[in-house]
C-alpha cells in the first residue's frame, strides 16, 4: 500500500481514503508458486531400471552366437569383465581382439558382421523382455510415479540400442509411463559412456538446466559419464557393480527401494543438487 504522511491522511475525505485503500490493495503482486528444485531425472537403463546384464543381455549374446554357428559362450564372470567396455558391438570386438576371431568372421567385413550380430542379439533380448524373464528393480515404479505426479521430467540415457530401451520401458512400465520418458541411446551419439555425450544430448534436447538434474547410474562407467557431464549422480548398485569405485557419485545405495519411507524419493534426489 502507498504510504502517505499522517497529516495529509487526516486532511483527506473518508471517501477518497476508501478508494485509495481499495486501489492500492489490488495492486499487490500475486505470489508465484515455488519452482520445484529438481527439473529432471536421467536414468541409465541396464542395471538401473532392470538388472538386465547377467540373465538378459549375456543370455541374448550367447543365443545369437549359437544361432549363427559361432563357437562362443560368455560365462557370467567373463561377461562381467566385458562390461568394463561400453556398448555391445564394442564388447564383441574387444573380446575377439583379445582371444582371437572366430573363423566364421573373416577379417574383411568384420564391423558389418558384428553389427548384424548385435541386431540379432537385440531381437532376442526384446523377446526375453516380452516373455517377462527380466523384472524391474525394486523401487523403480514408485520413484517414476512420484516424479510424474510432481511434474519432474524423465529420460533414459543408455549405451544400449534405442529399440531395446524403448521396448523395456514400454513392456515393464506400460504405455502411459513410456509416454512420459524421452529415450537417448548409445546409437544416437558418437561416443558412448564414460563419455558424457548421451547425457549432454538429453540436456540439450530437453532444454534442461544441468544444475537441476540428477542422474541415476549403477556402474563406474556411468558415474564417469555423469561427472564428465557436470551432473549430480546417485548410484544404485547392481549384480555386477557392487565392488566398483563410484568416486564422484553424490550418494550410493543398494536399491531405490519399494518403501518410500526408507527408499530413494524425489526429495532424496533433490538434496543432491549443487
Amino acid at each position: 500500500m502507498v504510504k502517505l504522511p499522517i497529516l495529509l491522511l487526516l486532511l483527506l475525505p473518508l471517501s477518497l481514503l476508501t478508494r485509495l485503500h481499495s486501489t492500492t490493495a489490488f495492486s499487490l503482486p500475486t505470489p508465484t508458486p515455488p519452482t520445484p528444485p529438481i527439473q529432471a531425472i536421467l536414468f541409465d537403463c541396464d542395471g538401473v531400471l532392470a538388472d538386465t546384464e547377467p540373465d538378459g543381455h549375456r543370455v541374448a549374446f550367447n543365443l545369437a552366437f549359437q544361432n549363427n554357428d559361432i563357437p562362443e559362450s560368455w560365462s557370467v564372470s567373463r561377461y562381467g569383465k566385458l562390461l568394463e567396455i561400453g556398448g555391445g558391438k564394442e564388447r564383441m570386438t574387444a573380446h575377439w581382439n583379445e582371444v582371437g576371431w572366430p573363423e566364421r568372421i573373416p577379417p574383411e567385413g568384420r564391423a558389418e558382421t558384428v553389427k548384424e550380430l548385435h541386431l540379432k542379439k537385440t531381437d532376442i533380448f526384446m523377446t526375453l523382455i516380452d516373455e517377462g524373464k527380466i523384472p524391474l528393480r525394486s523401487g523403480v515404479l514408485r520413484l517414476v510415479d512420484e516424479a510424474i505426479e510432481r511434474g519432474v521430467q524423465l529420460a533414459v540415457c543408455s549405451t544400449s540400442n534405442e529399440k531395446a530401451v524403448s521396448n523395456l520401458v514400454r513392456t515393464l512400465m506400460g504405455e502411459e509411463r513410456r509416454e512420459k520418458f524421452r529415450i537417448f541411446a548409445g546409437d544416437m551419439v558418437k561416443k558412448k559412456k564414460p563419455a558424457p555425450d548421451v547425457y549432454l544430448m538429453a540436456v540439450e534436447t530437453m532444454g534442461l538446466d544441468k544444475s537441476r538434474c540428477v542422474i541415476v547410474e549403477d556402474s563406474h562407467i556411468g558415474v564417469g559419464a555423469a561427472v564428465a557431464a557436470g551432473i549430480s549422480c546417485l548410484v544404485t548398485k547392481s549384480s555386477y557393480t557392487g565392488n566398483e569405485d563410484f568416486t564422484g557419485a553424490k550418494m550410493i545405495v543398494e536399491e531405490l527401494g519399494d518403501d518410500a519411507a526408507t527408499g530413494v524419493t524425489v526429495d532424496t534426489l533433490a538434496s543432491l543438487l549443487d
